[in-house]
C-alpha cells in the first residue's frame, strides 16, 4: 500500500472506547476494560496518549500499534510463559482471561538508563550504589550496558499512588509474593527479556529495558498479562548508532515518541496548568513514530484497518456477538 498520509487520519482516532452494551466498564489511562460474566475480560486499546498523570491527546493508530506489537511478542514468547490472551476480534481489541494481578511490577534492565524516580540511572546519579537488593559498581556512565540484565521490581499501586522500589526480601517479607512465586517470576522475566533482546538485535534494535505484569488464575497458575515489549512499556534504541553516541556522551537514538510530552512541558506546568492545544504536526509525527516502531520491532508492514465509519463503529460491530453477555 502507499505510504500512510498521517495528517489525513487525525480525525480518525479512538479517544473514548465506551460501549454501553458491555458490562463492568473500567476506564484506564489508555485502555478500556469490560468484564464478562464467564470470566473473560475485553481490553480495548484506545489512541489516548497519557503523560503527567493526564490525557494529552489522541494519536492515530496508537491503540492498533500497541495491540498488534504485543500480539507479536505474545506469540514469540508463548513457549516461555503462557499469557492471558484468548482472541483478537479486532486490531485494537483482545479478549483475555481475567486474572488476579500480582502486586509487583517486574522491571528488567540491561542498561543504566531511565528518567523516573525509580530508575537505576536516577538513583545512581544521586550517589546510590545499592538498590533493589543489589550493588552496582562505581564508574558507570549514563546508558552503559550492565554486566548482565537485572530485575528492579517496584510495588504496583492500584489506587493511583506512586510505585516504590522493592528488594526481593521486602517482596517476600511483606507477603506481596510467596518465595516460590518470586523465584518463578524472576526466571520468567529474565527469559522473556533475553528473547526480546535477541529478536530486537535481529531488527537492528537494542531492547534496553522493559516492564512485565503478571497475574494468577484461580488455580494459582502464573500468566503474562497486560502488554509485552511495546514501545510504551519498553525502551528501544537504534543499535547502529549506540556505540558512537555512547562514546560521545550523548543519549542513544530512540523512537521519538516523547515530542508531545516535551512540547507540553515547555508550554505549561503539565501537572496542574491547562493543557494548550497540541499542534497537528506533532500528533501526526508521533503517529508516524509509533508505526515505525511497529515495523522495526516486528519486521512487518503496518496496514491499518480502515473499515467502518469510525474506529469505535468498527469495534462495536465486531464485538456485537458479546453484547448479550450479562454482568459478572
Amino acid at each position: 500500500m502507499p505510504p500512510i498520509d498521517f495528517p489525513a487520519f487525525l480525525p480518525r482516532v479512538l479517544a473514548d472506547a465506551t460501549l454501553p452494551e458491555l458490562p463492568n466498564h473500567y476506564r484506564g489511562k489508555v485502555r478500556d476494560n469490560y468484564d464478562l460474566a464467564d470470566g473473560r475480560r475485553i481490553i480495548i486499546a484506545s489512541d489516548r496518549l497519557s503523560a503527567f498523570d493526564r490525557i494529552l491527546c489522541a494519536i492515530p493508530f496508537k491503540g492498533e500499534v500497541l495491540t498488534q506489537t504485543a500480539r507479536f511478542w505474545f506469540e514469540q514468547t508463548a513457549d516461555i510463559c503462557a499469557n492471558h490472551v484468548l482472541d483478537y476480534p479486532d486490531p485494537n481489541v483482545l479478549i483475555c482471561r481475567r486474572l488476579t494481578i500480582l502486586p509487583v511490577e517486574i522491571v528488567v534492565r540491561g542498561y543504566l538508563a531511565g528518567t523516573t524516580g525509580t530508575s537505576i540511572l536516577t538513583l545512581y546519579k544521586k550517589g546510590q550504589r545499592t538498590m533493589y537488593g543489589m550493588t552496582l559498581p562505581d564508574g558507570l556512565r549514563d546508558n552503559a550496558r550492565l554486566a548482565s540484565p537485572i530485575i528492579t521490581p517496584t510495588s504496583k499501586e492500584f489506587d493511583g499512588g506512586h510505585d516504590e522500589p522493592l528488594t526481593p526480601e521486602e517482596i517476600v517479607g511483606r507477603k506481596l509474593l510467596t518465595p516460590d512465586q518470586w523465584e518463578e517470576l524472576s526466571a520468567i522475566a529474565l527469559a522473556l527479556f533475553a528473547r526480546g533482546q535477541t529478536i530486537a538485535e535481529e531488527r537492528g534494535l537494542i531492547l534496553a529495558d522493559t516492564k512485565y505484569e503478571f497475574g494468577v488464575t484461580p488455580d494459582g497458575a502464573i500468566l503474562l498479562a497486560d502488554e509485552i515489549h511495546t514501545p510504551d512499556s519498553s525502551r528501544y534504541w537504534q543499535k547502529s548508532s549506540y556505540e558512537a553516541r555512547f562514546d560521545a556522551g550523548e543519549r542513544p537514538d530512540s523512537f521519538d515518541k516523547d515530542v508531545v510530552r516535551a512540547w507540553v512541558a515547555a508550554q505549561c506546568d503539565p501537572y496542574s496548568g491547562p493543557i494548550p492545544e497540541i499542534p497537528e504536526d506533532l500528533i501526526a509525527g508521533t503517529a508516524a513514530a509509533y508505526v515505525q516502531a511497529f515495523e522495526m520491532i516486528t519486521g512487518r508492514t503496518f496496514t491499518p484497518d480502515l473499515t467502518g465509519g469510525t474506529v469505535l463503529e468498527r469495534i462495536r460491530a465486531r464485538l456485537a456477538p458479546l453484547f448479550t453477555d450479562t454482568a459478572a
